[in-house]
């Protein structure tokens, strides 16, 4: 049951860099405006999982890495990204984004049956129709609500008032949650979580050797690109 909690961290760690980012520029100029009072806690809860991921998480997930062939990874990737329409489709409508719920509607109805429940993703490679990134935090964004105080969760990490409300919503819009037994669920979500770790074994420890301050860093990392999905 661990594994699952520390998975989902470090995804939203490798979800900042998808982004080009300047570090100075994050860590002169937004340390203004993050509104971030819990410092010193954060800044433990960052050391505390930070650990956790070097000696705990990251050797399984090299393991998996070494076991399952890449091909393998992706499908299994796919036929998440799938499951997971009901959420982007959800807050994409929300939100007014109407282009993109139909974006959402063909992508789950060719993958889910020409791409074989999802395994491949049809509408992607063939017909250039990108998934769109949305959660109820972004929605709650999307309509004014300030982010509020920053706060790293244990082992959930970087977050902050307004997503931690926002997790709510996403739980409920996920098809996995509704799996019983709620262990069975648990289980699921660990491997997905797993799964995607494993496409970003060394990315995490480059990092780590390259900033200056590794909290500031996530910090404003998080914060930064929370703030260009909700501006999309």
């Amino acid at each position: 049951m661990l594994v699952a909690s520390l998975c989902i961290i470090w995804v939203f760690c490798f979800n900042l860099l998808a982004e080009p980012i300047d570090e100075f520029e994050l860590e002169f100029t937004q340390e203004k405006v993050i509104c971030d009072p819990l410092e010193n806690y954060n800044r433990f809860m960052t050391s505390f999982n930070d650990g956790v991921y070097i000696y705990a998480l990251n050797p399984i997930a090299k393991g998996y890495e070494a076991i399952a062939p890449k091909s393998f990874r992706s499908g299994i990737s796919n036929v998440f990204t799938n499951l997971l329409f009901p959420l982007r489709f959800i807050n994409t409508t929300l939100q007014g984004k109407f282009s993109h719920s139909f974006d959402e509607l063909t992508r789950f109805l060719l993958n889910s049956t020409v791409g074989l429940a999802g395994w491949n993703d049809v509408a992607g490679e063939y017909l250039n129709i990108k998934k769109h990134s949305e959660d109820f935090g972004q929605t709650l964004g999307h309509y004014g609500i300030g982010s509020g105080a920053h706060i790293v969760l244990p082992i959930l990490g970087p977050s902050n008032v307004r997503d931690i409300f926002g997790l709510t919503g996403d739980y409920f819009a996920n098809p996995i949650s509704y799996v019983d037994p709620s262990i069975d669920s648990f289980a699921i979500k660990t491997y997905e979580n797993l799964n995607t770790l494993s496409f970003h074994t060394k990315e995490y420890e480059q990092m780590r050797k390259e900033v200056i301050d590794l909290y500031i860093f996530l910090r404003n990392s998080y914060e930064s690109r929370r703030n260009a999905l909700i501006k999309e």
